[in-house]
């Protein structure tokens, strides 16, 4: 991160050559792991004033930076050093080592190519000094290349040894909630079931697959029953919780890197069965398959009025005196944020006739509701001239009022069109005891 610039003066500095010069003192902290070993911002800094007391060097400003020199032109403050130097606001560099400057050979080239230029006369480092000679460019560009050669030998040995231990059977990364890390060096990547958790989780499971429970009801068993945390004091969320169901890691087994087709059997005790867990995926696919063959007009686009749940939708089924059976549609509250809410259903036809009396109340897209009427009136008008062969060149549509269209779409409309104009709306639309209103 860049601090303000200071400007600290040590004394007349003494040049063989006709322009002085002009220091600008720059530390760098890696945030790579393997910096580690790295000197400090500050101990950078204080060694580097040290040295220009020392040496009388004149340093006109002071700039730091947190960020990776891998990457070529990634760093702001590097960036900004490069023009201040194209801008004669100094002509040298004052850092702790070569690689403070560069580890890869694009920012190394235009260090290069500003000495080359005669316009960076300097870079002085702890115990090095580099100027426009053949011979010192040379180095510094050998420096800077070997900075970049340990980089990239560094991330080659990263993977290898990463590649040996899930070969192994060991988990190299954070493992999932119900286990635990193990501290000890010996054991590291082997995890341990967590006391507090893994029977939770193992419960989860089994509620599923032979409770038939759903994912939701998962969640609210352990947000409003248990209180569940996971080792971060965090809340398991929904998502949480069906990322934790499709887990193979739970019964032994697992992929790395992700989606990579890579699949290792773990040497960490299983939490359940392969049997429990494949039946606990043929719950899941049979709820999606319920879940995506049914599609509600309004669904996802109401907000309960108790609660702030997304309103959802279900179908019943009622056998009349006559011997026929009729559909009715009913929205309530999900339950999302509170799974005792009391909101009351509302029947779909009902919803519909509230939502025609608050169109003059609602804010919408205009444009938006614009273009799709326009779109439906060429499409009308092309039925119009090509089936029932009638055409009126003249004809003018400008008069038509938007919210008439809204009014008619709600009522006629197909479940799709219904849902497309609910999209243009601005405003949000609320269910309360059987009551539509508008925020």
């Amino acid at each position: 991160m860049q601090q303000p610039l200071t400007t600290q003066r040590f004394g007349a500095v003494p040049s063989t050559s006709e322009i002085p010069v002009k220091y600008c003192l720059y530390a760098r902290k890696s945030t790579e792991s393997e910096e580690r070993q790295v000197l400090s911002i500050d101990s950078q800094v204080n060694e580097m004033l040290q040295l220009a007391e020392r040496e009388n060097l004149e340093i006109v400003c002071m700039k730091r930076e947190s960020h990776s020199a891998k990457e070529t032109g990634q760093r702001p403050v590097f960036n900004e050093i490069i023009n201040e130097i194209k801008d004669g606001k100094y002509n040298g560099i004052l850092t702790w080592a070569p690689d403070r400057i560069s580890r890869n050979a694009g920012d190394l080239g235009k260090v290069v190519d500003l000495m080359d230029a005669g316009i960076l006369k300097e870079i002085r480092t702890y115990g090095q000094r580099f100027t426009n000679s053949p011979n010192e460019k040379f180095l510094l560009m050998i420096l800077g290349s070997q900075a970049k050669l340990e980089n990239d030998n560094r991330g080659v040995n990263v993977k290898r040894g990463i590649r040996t231990r899930v070969e192994m059977g060991l988990w190299p990364n954070q493992p999932p909630t119900g286990y635990l890390s193990q501290r000890l060096m010996d054991r590291k990547c082997m995890p341990i079931l967590d006391p507090e958790r893994a029977h939770i989780i193992k419960s989860m499971f089994e509620k599923v697959g032979y409770d038939k429970w759903s994912g939701r009801k998962i969640y609210h068993w352990l947000k409003f029953e248990l209180n569940f945390k996971t080792i971060s004091n965090h809340d398991f969320s929904l998502g949480n919780v069906y990322r934790a169901l499709t887990n193979t890691f739970y019964y032994g087994v697992f992929e790395y890197p992700k989606n990579s087709g890579n699949w290792y059997q773990g040497k960490h005790e299983p939490l359940i069965t392969k049997e429990l867990f494949d039946e606990v995926q043929k719950r899941l696919s049979r709820d999606h398959m319920i879940k995506q063959s049914k599609e509600f007009a309004f669904t996802r686009l109401l907000i309960c009025g108790l609660c702030g749940s997304s309103i959802c939708a279900e179908e019943k089924y009622k056998q009349l005196k006559n011997g026929t059976v009729t559909k009715y549609i009913y929205y309530g509250c999900g339950r999302g944020k509170d799974r005792f809410c009391k909101n009351s259903y509302l029947r779909e036809e009902e919803l519909i006739s509230q939502l025609i009396q608050l169109i003059d109340k609602m804010d919408f897209n205009q444009k938006g509701i614009q273009h799709k009427f326009e779109d439906e009136l060429k499409r009308f008008n092309k039925f119009q001239r090509g089936v029932l062969q009638q055409s009126d060149p003249n004809a003018k549509h400008t008069d038509i009022d938007l919210k008439v269209y809204m009014k008619y779409i709600l009522k006629e409309g197909s479940n799709e069109e219904k849902r497309e104009l609910m999209g243009f709306l601005q405003s949000r639309i609320k269910i309360a005891n059987k009551v539509v209103s508008v925020e």
